[in-house]
């Protein structure tokens, strides 16, 4: 009988050396493959390998099951970090998974595939890299503060993960005084409200179907002052492009953040713009992507990796340097 990856289409080799993949769109332009090499040198990780496995956006369920299956039966493949296709991957490969962690199954989404005493486990990390990468740049209390709201274009993994982060009870009275999730589909939309109910929280969530960047630019102009507005639709990296367009307004004392750190960051040359006259907090996708992979990396190869202080400050400057290279 063949392994279950052993198929006429099947374009793995089984690994040599302990190997980590990264599924995405447009892995071999990622600093990433720069920055793992010394990562790896740095924590200790000897021999230890970063491929990347892209796959179009909504790629054919059979490639998903077929790369997980690949994982699963190979001895010397770790584990894999997940982008784009967190969604559509844990929703074709599900009965693959030996383990599914309380986020994923909650989240019906992978951001990381790992493998303990022979088993599949899946896990949806964005909740905890998200909620690390916005308490670096939001003050607590700031929501009780200001009563502002948050505003995320796209309602795929990360808004998920982002908007859980900031509706859980134990913020106390520190949530945004309303929630506003666009997306171009409605079926995103739909399974995002489908998860915030089962939340069981205060927070007012809207749910805005934008299939033209002006319905967003409306959504954006009745924000609050001091509200988070938040690019987390991939345009600017996996596609060109921004969610709005230059006739949208920032609201006054906002804060801009763009998951993205590569690409044409159309969405943060927009937000620099009205950065003076707005009173703009603008952030990009840096400090996310060094907590979203960090934390995956940590679980892939069951090692501890500091989330703040000198080490982590030292584990970004290696990223730095390297992504220079």
């Amino acid at each position: 009988m063949k392994a279950p990856f052993e198929t006429a289409a099947c374009r793995y080799r089984p690994a040599t050396q302990p190997t980590f993949y990264f599924i995405g769109v447009t892995t071999t332009s990622s600093s990433i493959m720069r920055v793992f090499p010394a990562w790896a040198r740095h924590l200790g990780l000897k021999d230890a390998v970063l491929k990347g496995i892209d796959f179009p956006l909504h790629a054919d369920p059979e490639a998903y099951r077929e790369v997980v299956s690949f994982i699963k039966s190979d001895p010397l493949s770790l584990g894999a970090l997940v982008t784009t296709h967190k969604i559509d991957l844990f929703n074709a490969a599900r009965d693959l998974f030996d383990v599914i962690d309380p986020h994923a199954r909650l989240m019906r989404e992978t951001s990381c595939l790992s493998k303990r005493d022979g088993k599949l486990i899946c896990h949806a990390k964005d909740p905890i890299s998200s909620g690390l990468a916005i308490d670096g740049f939001i003050p607590a209390g700031y929501f009780a503060d200001t009563g502002a709201e948050v505003l995320s274009m796209g309602a795929g993994g990360s808004t998920i993960a982002i908007t859980w982060h900031l509706m859980r009870k134990e913020r106390g009275a520190d949530l945004p005084s309303r929630i506003i999730v666009t997306n171009r589909s409605q079926p995103r939309l739909d399974e995002i409200q489908r998860i915030h109910t089962g939340m069981t929280s205060t927070v007012e969530i809207e749910y805005v179907l934008a299939d033209r960047p002006e319905i967003n630019d409306g959504t954006l102009a009745a924000l609050k002052p001091g509200s988070l507005v938040i690019n987390a639709t991939g345009l600017g990296k996996d596609a060109p492009g921004s969610p709005i367009t230059d006739d949208g307004v920032f609201p006054k004392r906002g804060i801009a953040w763009d998951l993205n750190y590569r690409g044409d960051l159309i969405f943060l040359d927009q937000a620099r713009r009205q950065q003076a006259r707005q009173q703009l907090q603008i952030e990009d996708g840096w400090t996310y992507f060094l907590h979203g992979w960090t934390q995956v990396i940590a679980e892939v190869f069951d090692i501890a990796i500091p989330v703040s202080g000198p080490d982590f400050n030292a584990i970004s400057r290696i990223a730095i340097e390297a992504a220079k290279g």
